[in-house]
């Protein structure tokens, strides 16, 4: 029978191999995905919101997993920090695996929420009518542009990222180790909700780009990693800022040109 010390090891390769293999997983879902007859389920705009129009709960639960899978191949990895660390926490733990598991479901449970909620806006927007004639024109991604650009700036984004930087921190004052079961998943869920303070904006540039486009969600995943997981990130926040708004202001100037 083997020791309690060693049942309970996990070691940190183990759970990056894991959560490498999810994200490949994942990466590689949606590019099939994108190829396949049912790719327009991956895109955002009035056309394929009608495309869908014949069978709602069919794709409303394609586009949810869709956005989920977006999730866990952008968002997964940059909670890597925090789940190596929770790992090391609970090690000596005959259920340290299924407490950090918790820890992920609690945590895309989050951005799976927020897709939902994102989707539901988006396809209650596109019912109103005359909007099909506005989603055609260049004012739904300069309003996004817009607002990304400017949330860069707020004390707000600032404040997640700050609790998204420091997992220890973080850990320590929520992790009690009572309720475990019930804690890592709050504790998912927290950090869930500090990560969606810091991405949501930057989430909905897919909904400028399409959802599918996999170089843009590559390039979205390694700034959101870049800005949550290192100290320098802060730097980039502003320029980012100030792109962004460009973006805007070029959007608009092509559309009143």
């Amino acid at each position: 029978m083997p020791s309690r010390a060693a049942s309970a090891s996990w070691p940190d390769f183990v759970l990056g191999f894991c959560i490498s293999s999810l994200t490949a997983l994942a990466w590689l879902s949606l590019w099939w995905w994108g190829q396949s007859p049912s790719g327009h389920l991956l895109m955002h705009g009035a056309r394929h919101v009608a495309q869908g129009a014949g069978n709602v709960w069919y794709y409303g639960a394609m586009v949810v997993a869709g956005w989920t899978l977006m999730t866990v191949a952008m968002m997964l990895p940059t909670a890597t920090p925090l789940l190596l660390m929770f790992r090391r926490m609970v090690s000596a733990k005959t259920n340290g695996g299924v407490l950090v598991g918790l820890v992920v479901l609690g945590y895309l449970s989050v951005w799976a929420v927020f897709g939902i909620a994102v989707q539901l806006a988006n396809r209650a927007a596109q019912a109103i009518p005359g909007s099909a004639d506005i989603s055609g024109t260049w004012l739904p991604s300069t309003v996004i542009l817009a607002a990304a650009g400017v949330y860069q700036f707020t004390p707000l984004k600032y404040a997640c990222l700050d609790k998204c930087r420091t997992p220890l921190s973080f850990l320590m004052s929520r992790w009690q180790g009572r309720s475990e079961l019930a804690e890592a998943f709050r504790l998912g869920i927290d950090h869930g909700l500090f990560c969606v303070g810091c991405c949501w904006s930057l989430m909905l540039l897919m909904f400028v780009v399409e959802m599918g486009n996999l170089g843009w969600m590559l390039l979205l995943g390694i700034i959101m990693a870049v800005e949550k997981n290192f100290a320098w990130g802060r730097r980039i926040s502003a320029p980012l800022g100030i792109v962004l708004l460009g973006w805007a202001a070029v959007e608009v100037w092509r559309g009143v040109a």
